[in-house]
């Protein structure tokens, strides 16, 4: 019995003078026998070669870099032949494609720009010498013509103060893509890269903006169109607060209210309220009442918006107006009687409510006009040292709202002897 390994190399005896006429073998190449009998042998000529080919017992493994098998158009992907043990060997490859019309003899397939042609099935089988593998199973590669749109969720279209938002970009149906995330300022602005090719799905943002994403893979890198946008709004905290310092309000006065955003400066807002007695809030900062009455009191609250800036609706302002009538300045004297030379401590007080600036007048007697001696005093207390009859009152707020006159306090001024 003979064998060689090719066509071209020397014949090897394998095994001689048996009396069976059968051999079992392992390894592929080509046979060949003669018989031989007697002493000395006679031998017969040499029958036909026979060539046996050896299938290695691994099955090739047919698999795809990147490995997902959904793609599109215009995607770069490699199909690749694997033979498991069968390293270092040099192989020739055989492949069965639906449209490959020259099938490569090595273990890649390079698709650049895939079309829809290129759908179908894969497998491969490797050849060396007289070994052949068994065809692999088949792998089925889709390409679809039209080109992915990303899509991006947000877990809420307004960021909480002090808070954030979870953006979601996802691509309907395939894998392996990683992310580019945008923002724009408004409407008009250019956009700009926040997150560029994270494999990160997600993202948190903590401020307002239009925001948008898209997927990309591959080698060079295939990209979706762009998501749909997306608005996100960033809250503020909002106040209510009264112009004025004091918390008691009396019929007739003038006051303002105003709305306070916190972190809104340098920014143009639009302005809501709600209020009681009143078919049309402002839309300014600042809500004037002129000359309130009890039927103002009740609840404020305001709210902003900015671009991407919003406020919740503040908390409420309770403002009161008092159904008592107007006050009444009280004058007090530190004495009735100037001494000589000296002088007498005159106080003015409005009882239960602040803010007050105060009038001082003098007369020199009852029947005679009271003259304004200082006003808009914000210092409740004057030393006069001539005698007479004297009142005050106070005034506070713009236009400024006046109590009634105190009554008169006469002061009696001594005269020094000659």
């Amino acid at each position: 019995w003979f064998r060689h390994n090719s066509q071209f190399s020397g014949a090897q005896k394998i095994e001689a003078g048996t009396s069976e006429h059968t051999i079992s073998i392992s390894e592929g190449g080509i046979y060949y026998c003669r018989g031989g009998r007697g002493d000395p042998v006679y031998s017969t000529e040499e029958i036909s070669d026979v060539t046996v080919k050896e299938a290695i017992p691994s099955k090739p493994t047919v698999t795809l870099q990147p490995s997902w098998t959904q793609i599109y158009s215009g995607e770069t992907v490699t199909v690749r032949c694997e033979i498991q043990g069968g390293e270092g060997a040099q192989w020739t490859y055989e492949w069965r494609a639906a449209k490959l019309n020259t099938p490569p003899t090595s273990n890649e397939h390079r698709i650049i720009r895939a079309t829809e042609s290129d759908s179908g099935g894969y497998s491969c089988r490797g050849r060396r010498d007289y070994f052949f593998s068994e065809w692999s199973d088949i792998i089925t590669l889709t390409v679809s013509s039209s080109k992915p749109r990303a899509t991006l969720t947000a877990q809420s279209s307004i960021i909480p103060a002090g808070g954030s938002v979870t953006l979601s970009c996802s691509v309907e149906g395939s894998a392996g893509w990683k992310f580019d995330w945008f923002r724009r300022d408004s409407q008009f602005s250019g956009a700009q890269k926040i997150g560029a090719g994270t494999s990160e799905h997600t993202i948190s943002i903590s401020e307002g903006g239009i925001y948008y994403c898209r997927g990309g893979r591959g080698d060079p890198v295939y990209s979706t169109e762009d998501s749909a946008p997306v608005t996100i709004q960033k809250q503020v905290l909002a106040a209510v607060k009264l112009q004025h310092s004091w918390s008691q309000i009396f019929t007739g006065e003038t006051i303002t209210l105003r709305c306070e955003i916190q972190g809104g400066e340098g920014k143009v807002w639009k302005y809501e309220w709600t209020a009681p007695n009143t078919n049309s809030p402002p839309t300014s900062s600042e809500y004037r009442i002129s000359r309130v009455s009890v039927s103002h009191s009740g609840d404020y609250r305001c709210r902003g918006s900015s671009d991407y800036l919003l406020t919740g609706w503040s908390d409420a302002f309770r403002l009161t107006v008092s159904s008592a009538s107007k006050p009444r300045a009280t004058l007090t004297a530190q004495s009735s009687i100037i001494p000589a030379g000296g002088s007498v401590t005159l106080s003015c007080s409005v009882k239960g409510s602040a803010g007050w600036k105060f009038d001082w007048f003098r007369r020199d007697s009852v029947s005679s006009k009271a003259q304004l001696m200082r006003g808009n005093e914000a210092n409740r207390v004057i030393s006069v040292s001539q005698g007479g009859l004297y009142h005050c009152r106070g005034g506070r707020g713009d236009p400024v709202y006046y109590t009634e006159d105190s009554s008169d306090v006469t002061v009696t001024e001594t005269l020094s002897p000659l």
